[in-house]
C-alpha cells in the first residue's frame, strides 16, 4: 500500500474502429516490441474472419471472453513446511486479463498446417471460445477442476 494514498487506475483509450476498451486490451496484449499498428492489423483481420462467418465480431469476442473467464483459481500458500494449493475467487480485472492471455496463448499453439496467419489462428480460437470449445475454455475448466480438487485447503485462505 503506497503512503501517498490510493493509486488511480489509468483508463485505456478506446480502439479506433470498434470503440471498445476490451478490444484495445486485446490489441495491447497481441502487441510485440511496441508494434501497435501491426497488432491492430492482426486483430482487425481476425475480426474480419469472424465477420465472414455471418456474426458480429464484437459480440462474438465479448461472448468468447465471457466463456473463458475463470471464476476460481489456485494459489500456492506455504503453511508450516508444506505448500498447499489454496482455491481463491478471481477478481474482475484479473478474469479479463487471464481470458485474453489464454485466448492469445492457445491461438499461438494452433498448428501452422491448418491456419496460415496469426489472424486466422486468433479468429479460430475466438470462434471456438464463442462456442464453448477450444484450448482457452479447456484451460478455464482445468483451473476450476484444480480449485474443486483443493477445496479442502480453502481454510488456509488469507
Amino acid at each position: 500500500m503506497p503512503r501517498s494514498g490510493k493509486i488511480k487506475k489509468k483508463l485505456l483509450p478506446l480502439d479506433p474502429i470498434y470503440g471498445d476498451r476490451l478490444v484495445a486490451r486485446l490489441i495491447n496484449r497481441v502487441m510485440r516490441e511496441g508494434k501497435k499498428s501491426l497488432a491492430q492489423k492482426l486483430v482487425y483481420q481476425a475480426f474480419e474472419e469472424i465477420k465472414k462467418k455471418g456474426q458480429e465480431p464484437l459480440e462474438v469476442f465479448k461472448k468468447a471472453i465471457k466463456n473463458v473467464q475463470p471464476l476460481m483459481e489456485v494459489k500456492a500458500r506455504r503453511v508450516g513446511g508444506a505448500s498447499y494449493q489454496v482455491p481463491l475467487p478471481v477478481r474482475g480485472e484479473r478474469r479479463i486479463s487471464l481470458a485474453i492471455r489464454w485466448l492469445i496463448d492457445e491461438a499461438q499453439k494452433r498448428p501452422n498446417s491448418q491456419y496460415h496467419t496469426f489472424a486466422q489462428k486468433l479468429a479460430a480460437e475466438i470462434w471456438d471460445a464463442f462456442q464453448n470449445q477450444g484450448g482457452a475454455v479447456k484451460k478455464k475448466e482445468i483451473s476450476h477442476k484444480m480449485a474443486e480438487a483443493n477445496k479442502a485447503f480453502a481454510h488456509f485462505r488469507w
